[in-house]
């Protein structure tokens, strides 16, 4: 399975890869279209990202998420009809959506915010 794993006692609170991916994705650095979060707790940083761990997929009434072959949760957007049951039951709630926008989003392990790090607080792992 292929997914970002991250080390929160290296995150620095920069927000690189908070506007990595906006920018990669949406043409827009703005943290609220980033399929990762930063944010302070208790004098730290909590990184949150999907772990890909697919409880999306089983809720899907259209089958617009599926699980690629290196284990990474996809959406097809043609498929999606925006019901939202996967940003409901996701436990680490990184199936993110925004109301302008017709279907949710995630992070699907593609490596870009890892790379621009400053503190390789990110990395794209395999494991299995």
């Amino acid at each position: 399975m292929k997914y970002l794993k991250t080390y929160p006692e290296k995150c620095i609170g920069c927000h690189t890869c908070e506007n990595v991916c906006s920018q990669l994705f949406f043409k827009n650095e703005n943290a609220s279209l980033s399929c990762i979060r930063i944010a302070e707790k208790d004098n730290a940083f909590d990184i949150n990202v999907c772990n890909q761990c697919g409880q999306c997929v089983t809720v899907c009434p259209t089958l617009a998420l599926t699980v690629n072959a290196q284990g990474v949760v996809m959406l097809n957007k043609s498929k999606c009809i925006g019901c939202m049951a996967c940003v409901a039951i996701c436990p680490t709630q990184s199936m993110r959506y925004q109301k302008a926008m017709l279907t949710p989003f995630k992070c699907i392990a593609c490596g870009s915010c890892a790379t621009k790090c400053p503190t390789q607080a990110l990395e794209i792992v395999t494991e299995g």
